[in-house]
């Protein structure tokens, strides 16, 4: 029979088989002298191997005898490590170029040799656009995976964090989420309003691009995280106000990682107090009273229906409340109240002296006040559980 094209390229290969072992030793020199990534990534043992087996895997190709299957597994590993796909291929293209200039090295001046190198030049390069499409797919893929795998592991770090922990795996937790565990911090909630649906797109990466770190979790209610702060508010408020769509709470800040459970509670008090449908943001007041306020929802509640009960069956309780609200937050002053109102002095004592006798309590008593005070802070956190009834 005569000898055919293949005939010679298999010749050839056979020729190249012996000299695996230093072949595989020259790529893996030239990968790691070529990409310093390599050197710090990929164990050395482990790329002597996987070039030795891609080696054999692209010579058994030349001859016909096709498996991509160790070139997968390379992706896969490499992806693992965190070697970067183009680095990836590009050693993958060294080890071709190995294969072939030893290849033209055997053939010498020998013209049926070198037609024979020439000829398999296009199935050579062939065979590499093969073995790219592999690597390139498994290593996308396994990608995938691992960010999957990697967002899994990192919200239940995040909700192991917001649940309360151990000082030993609050360390943990602090290192793998990259936070400082005795830093100060925020604690963000924003309600969702679409299953599955996050109220703060992109807020992490946003917060990045702040150079503030952060750590999240979405639950069927809410989207809640935790903020590392370098200094004043201001640029957590400017991100989370950015295309706002539903209502966030933020908590007070606070110094040290053990003490997000409590900042979660806080942040949502403050989401709570936000009206319904309303696209801001509310922090949480600072306030001694304002922190007892929220630690006792029911009985915070039931003292806002007991104390305001009265006005809140008017039908102008909301003119009312609010005028009482502005009434303390202008520290009892009639006037500064009518301007923040833009009304009359007299209409804003009216207002008042129609709460007054409603609820048969006294503006001018000390006792009546902080009651009122009390429960007017309660209503204004809990708006739906105190309400008349």
């Amino acid at each position: 029979m005569p000898v055919t094209h293949a005939d010679h390229v298999a010749h050839l290969v056979s020729l190249v088989r012996p000299d695996l072992e230093p072949l595989a030793a020259r790529t893996c020199a030239r990968i790691e002298a070529e990409m310093a990534v390599y050197g710090t990534v990929v164990p050395t043992d482990r790329l002597r191997a996987s070039v030795e087996a891609n080696l054999a895997a692209a010579l058994d190709s030349l001859t016909g005898n096709s498996d991509l299957t160790h070139a997968r597994t390379t992706a896969r590993e490499r992806a693992e490590q965190g070697a970067p796909l183009p680095e990836v291929l590009r050693a993958f293209r060294i080890g071709f170029t190995v294969i072939w200039d030893r290849l033209v090295e055997l053939a010498g001046d020998d013209p049926t040799a070198l037609r024979t190198v020439v000829g398999a030049a296009s199935a050579m390069w062939h065979l590499f656009d093969a073995f790219s499409e592999a690597v390139t797919s498994e290593y996308r893929e396994a990608g995938a995976e691992l960010l999957l795998l990697r967002q899994k592991q990192r919200s239940a770090l995040v909700e192991a964090l917001f649940a309360g922990s151990t000082d030993a795996s609050l360390w943990d937790i602090a290192r793998l989420l990259e936070l400082p565990l005795d830093g100060t911090f925020a604690v963000v909630a924003a309600e969702v309003t679409g299953l599955g649906q996050e109220p703060l797109p992109r807020v992490e990466a946003r917060l990045r691009d702040a150079h503030l770190a952060s750590a999240w979790r979405l639950t069927p209610d809410l989207q809640v995280g935790v903020v590392s702060l370098h200094g004043p508010l201001g640029p957590v408020l400017d991100v989370l106000r950015t295309g706002l769509s539903a209502r966030v709470g933020l908590s007070p800040v606070y110094t040290g990682l053990a003490g997000t459970p409590q900042a979660l509670h806080f942040a949502r008090v403050a989401l709570a107090s936000l009206p319904r449908g309303a696209a801001q943001v509310a922090q949480f007041d600072q306030s001694p009273l304002a922190g007892l306020v929220a630690d006792s929802p029911e009985t915070s509640a039931q003292l806002a229906r007991q104390v305001l009960g009265p006005v809140l069956a008017l039908d102008d309780r909301d003119v009312l409340l609010t005028t009482l609200h502005t009434w303390y937050a202008c520290g009892g002053s009639t006037r500064l109240t009518a301007e923040r109102l833009y009304c009359h002095p007299n209409t804003v004592r009216h207002r008042l002296r129609r709460v007054t006798d409603a609820l048969h309590r006294s503006l001018t008593d000390p006792a009546d006040i902080t009651e009122l005070g009390t429960a007017l802070r309660a209503l204004m956190m809990f708006p739906d559980t105190a309400q008349p009834g």
